[in-house]
Parts: C-alpha cells; sequence; structure tokens
C-alpha cells in the first residue's frame, strides 16, 4: 500500500459528491463510466482479477480492521479516508461496510464466441446480478443485456453478483443484432409456447444462447422470434413458473450436467 492518505471531511467535496452520485444514480454512472464497489469481497474481487480501479475509500472507523488494511496493503494507488458518519453517507447500502471502491465500467467491444445469456428488459437489479452469478459459476463467457434491463453495476447488481462481474464479458444497452452478434450456436428462449419442449429433452453440450426475458412480460416478441427453439422447466401441477433467475440456474446447470457427462 502507498504512504499516500487523504482525509475528507466535508459533504460539499467535489469527490465526495462524485462518490455519492455513483452509490445512488444509474445517470451519474453512466456518464461517468464508473461505478462503485461496496464492501470488501467485491474490492478483492476487483484487485484479483486486475480491475481498473481509481480511488479506495475507507471509513476511520474500520481502518484497523484485519480484512480492510489487507486490501489497503494490496492496493498501490492513494486512499481517502472519511469520518464514519460521511463514509455512511455515500454509501449505497443502509449498513456500510467500511471500504469502497471507484471501478471504471468496460468498454464496449464486441461478445466474443462460447456459451452467453442473454438479460432482456429484466428490472431488478437482484435478479439481474444473481444470473449473473450462476452463469460465471457454469461457466458462461458472455452475458449480454438489453437497454430496458437494470444496470448489471449498480451497487444492487454488484452486490448479488458477488463478484462474478470481474470473470464475465458483460455487454449493456444492446439492442437489434448486437444480442447475438458473434455467437455460433443454438439460441434457445425459455417460456412457454405451443412448440416448447421440456428442459431436459434438448442436446446442450455445444454453445448455446440463452434468452431470458423480463419478470413481467416475458421476452420482447422481435428477440424470441430469433431463438431456435422454446424451452420449458418440467414443475408440479399448479405450478406456473420460476422466478427468471432460478430458471436461468436450472437451465444453465443442465448444461453443465450434460457437459460433464460427455
Amino acid at each position: 500500500m502507498t504512504d499516500a492518505l487523504r482525509i475528507i471531511t466535508s459533504r460539499d467535496n467535489p469527490f465526495v459528491k462524485h462518490l455519492r452520485s455513483l452509490g445512488h444514480s444509474a445517470k451519474a454512472r453512466r456518464e461517468a463510466g464508473e461505478t462503485v464497489l461496496d464492501g470488501p469481497h467485491l474490492v478483492d474481487a476487483a484487485l484479483s482479477a486486475g480491475a481498473h480501479l481509481s480511488a479506495v475509500v475507507v471509513a476511520e472507523g474500520a481502518r484497523a480492521r484485519g480484512e480492510i488494511q489487507g486490501l489497503l496493503d494490496r492496493w498501490a494507488g492513494p486512499t481517502t479516508v472519511l469520518p464514519d458518519g460521511l463514509f455512511a453517507w455515500v454509501s449505497p447500502v443502509e449498513t456500510p461496510s467500511g471500504i469502497l471502491a471507484i471501478a471504471s465500467l468496460p468498454s464496449g467491444s464486441p461478445p466474443g464466441g462460447g456459451d452467453r445469456v442473454v438479460l432482456d428488459r429484466i428490472q431488478d437489479a437482484g435478479n439481474v446480478g444473481t444470473i449473473l452469478r450462476t452463469a460465471a459459476a457454469a461457466g458462461v463467457q458472455t452475458a449480454v443485456l438489453t437497454a430496458g434491463c437494470a444496470q448489471a453495476w449498480s451497487p444492487k447488481g454488484l452486490r448479488a453478483g458477488m463478484g462474478a462481474h470481474f470473470r464475465l464479458d458483460i455487454h449493456e444497452l444492446a439492442e437489434g443484432e448486437d444480442v447475438l452478434v458473434g455467437f455460433s450456436g443454438t439460441v434457445l428462449a425459455t417460456g412457454m409456447a405451443a412448440d416448447a419442449r421440456g428442459l431436459y429433452g434438448w442436446d446442450l453440450r455445444g454453445p448455446v444462447a440463452w434468452l431470458l426475458g423480463s419478470e413481467g412480460h416475458g421476452l420482447a416478441p422481435e428477440l424470441g422470434a430469433r431463438a431456435d427453439g422454446r424451452v420449458v422447466i418440467p414443475m408440479a401441477a399448479g405450478i406456473e413458473s420460476l422466478n427468471v433467475a432460478a430458471a436461468a440456474a436450472v437451465c444453465l446447470f443442465e448444461q453443465v450436467r450434460q457437459r460433464q457427462q460427455g
């Protein structure tokens, strides 16, 4: 850790205002091309992945904690220290963790090959983050989010992802052809349809792009029309549907199971 410490005590400080805006405004995050990582786990994941961090901020009362001191020892840049009350004011969570970092959002390079999850208009950031976490655990390389989705890099999405964001190639605000650009494989949509087939009847050993629709409205018709087939998950009688994040987990790990069995 560098010995450079900066202590700020005023809410009127421009850096403090910027930090608060990143934690509370999707517009501010998009305009700045940055987001806030809240908590030791996310900061650790970012440092381990070599993500670009422009600042690390700690609460005065948390500096001596072993976990946080260990992260500061790995951080090569200057550290900003805020009084506990001011730290709580900028933090995006009700119970502040004691450490924050500002991370640059990824560049918009075209998606690559391999498996892909496509999230269409999923508006709950917790669901978005959970799907990204599941996708990373299942070995998926790429996640594409359409323009109507909650922001993947929001504090809530990041907390639900638990560091998975740094293991995925994430593309946001995708529209039209961008959703499946660079993909060569089977495109499967989840959801009810007259021609839908049960999940366990599909051969999922090759590359798959999974189209996952919004909680209330499902897939946009123009996106659903690009699927090679519709997948339904067998469920007990009387159960209408699964949460989109739960459905994604079932589908992705059925794919893992099939590949492990050869």
